[in-house]
């Protein structure tokens, strides 16, 4: 299965679980500043495994992947939104392996708290449980605005933007970037978006919360995708204590942006 690279290819390993919607697209934020510390990032196209396979097995053939591509050497892992969940789930598969977890703009069990009615996409996460055949109708709808009109499910997506990424959808670059993403993430038609979202909204595994190496959960103070409480909730699961970086005025996208030169940082000195 192929990964996207960026940053140095000889430099340490780290491996990156884009959101949803997503693409490996996104993990270009980290090229830059992950050339600037030795960092390999790597991304895999999960939306490409067959739709079939879901449930633990999705996870163990992540997790396999991996460890092919990366030959048994340690590596890091960030998560972005709800690839966090995915990125927890792979990191428990393979214990002893994994470095550290740096989970930005996490997003927690919605079973967890009343997070719900303070999230921008709680329209397509109730439909998600209410009524699946029609949430399928609403993300096949979403794949055909992607490949048609993608700057028009940008606009829809982000209307409701809060914080600092308010200012970050008038940027050509960002837009030309998240439409970029969205091509991607549905290229492959609606199914690896929807199994995402369908098993992040099952019970996670236990185990995903007993995980032995250090967490540091990134999140923006004004993020209204995935509220601040989720990641504070997280912190309190974890069986060691978990660091919480709390981005004061930041939302989404722009915690994402503002934690990836920090992040790589942070990863270059472990």
């Amino acid at each position: 299965m192929d990964f996207s690279e960026y940053g140095d290819p000889k430099g340490k390993p780290v491996v990156y679980f884009h959101g949803v919607p997503g693409s490996p697209n996104e993990c270009s934020i980290f090229d830059a500043p992950a050339r600037e510390h030795g960092l390999r990032v790597l991304c895999l196209d999960r939306f490409v495994i067959d739709a079939p396979i879901t449930g633990a097995d999705y996870y163990l053939q992540i997790a396999q992947s991996i460890s092919e591509t990366v030959q048994g050497v340690q590596f890091d892992i960030i998560g972005f939104s709800l690839g966090t969940h995915v990125a927890l789930e792979v990191s428990a598969l393979i214990p002893g392996q994994v470095r550290s977890l740096h989970l930005v703009s996490a997003a927690a069990p919605l079973e967890a708290g009343n997070f719900l009615d303070e999230m921008a996409g709680k329209a397509v996460f109730s439909l998600a449980q209410r009524s699946p055949g029609l949430f399928q109708w609403l993300v096949k709808w979403q794949a055909l605005l992607a490949k048609r009109a993608p700057q028009m499910l940008f606009r829809m997506l982000f209307a409701s933007a809060q914080g600092q990424d308010r200012e970050r959808v008038k940027s050509p670059e960002f837009k030309a970037l998240i439409c970029q993403v969205l091509q991607q993430c549905f290229a492959q038609g609606a199914s690896g978006y929807t199994r995402d979202i369908q098993q992040y909204l099952k019970p996670w595994s236990a185990k995903v919360f007993t995980c032995e190496t250090d967490v540091c959960l990134w999140h923006g103070t004004e993020d209204n995708w995935s509220p601040f409480a989720m990641s504070a909730y997280m912190a309190e699961r974890f069986s060691r204590k978990a660091r919480v970086e709390r981005m004061e005025g930041l939302s989404h996208y722009s915690c994402l942006y503002a934690a990836a030169p920090m992040i790589c940082a942070r990863l270059a000195c472990e």
